[in-house]
């Protein structure tokens, strides 16, 4: 498999990881948006939103408690903005579901 994200899981592209258990992890985006912003993904290659079934439905669950956690302790706790995005049309780049966290700036919509 050819998946940026699957090769940080197996350890074969580094990245700055500050967070993992044996169903997700969290790293610092390269393409910071905000003082804080990280990636929370799965270690399960799922590709989309769209791709998600039934039996991912704990993994989505533990995704948004991780993220909220992980917010907190980067010092979120005023705020944060969590955004996956969904297919071509929806501005999804890296075909493995993720969920960027941003933060410790006001965040505005649209954004800019």
């Amino acid at each position: 498999m050819d998946c940026l994200f699957c090769k940080i899981v197996a350890g074969e592209i580094p990245a700055r990881k500050f967070y993992e258990d044996d169903q997700v992890i969290a790293f610092h985006d390269i393409g910071a948006q905000a003082p804080v912003h990280f990636l929370v993904i799965p270690k399960k290659h799922i590709a989309t939103l769209n791709d998600l079934d039934e039996g991912d439905q704990a993994l989505a669950g533990l995704l948004l408690l991780t993220a909220q956690r992980l917010a907190n302790q980067q010092g979120c706790d005023d705020g944060f903005r969590l955004v996956m995005n969904c297919k071509a049309l929806g501005g999804q780049t890296v075909y493995h579901v993720h969920m960027h966290v941003l933060g410790q700036r006001q965040m505005t919509w649209p954004p800019g």
